[in-house]
């Protein structure tokens, strides 16, 4: 399985109206360390990532750009993305099953390789490559 032995290999991933504010309330409320905050020329979130013992949440706000954003925009209440070692292989038994695919297998800029689906309630799962706080994933 990708990852380590320190690295979880499944991340809850929300969206906010206010990810300020839910960041605020996530490490002064609840006790999670900032990791990184990514904001775009607007001042909105992009993307974050908060820790919490060796688990992490990635958080951004709502209405952004992307495929992510747009899967997201009706969905249900709550994205989960899982770090695979095989996106591709890992798309191919989803779409065998009959899973809504939202976005194939695509490489993204940061050098990760990951797709969206989407499950019978709507939420929406992210596969990929990428590991929160390991460079090079």
């Amino acid at each position: 399985m990708a990852g380590t032995a320190e690295s979880p290999t499944v991340y809850p991933t929300l969206l906010y109206r206010d990810a300020h504010a839910a960041i605020r309330l996530l490490t002064e409320g609840f006790g999670f360390t900032k990791d990184a905050v990514y904001e775009s020329e607007g001042g909105y979130v992009v993307h974050a990532e908060l820790s919490y013992g060796n688990g992490k949440v990635m958080l951004g706000t709502k209405g952004g750009e992307g495929e992510f954003a747009k899967a997201m925009k009706d969905a249900g209440p709550a994205s989960v993305y899982v770090v695979v070692d095989d996106p591709d292989a890992h798309h191919k038994r989803a779409a065998e099953y009959g899973v809504p695919v939202l976005m194939p297998p695509t490489d993204q800029d940061y050098g990760a390789r990951d797709y969206i689906a989407c499950d019978t309630e709507g939420n929406v799962w992210s596969f990929g490559t990428y590991v929160p706080g390991q460079s090079g994933s």
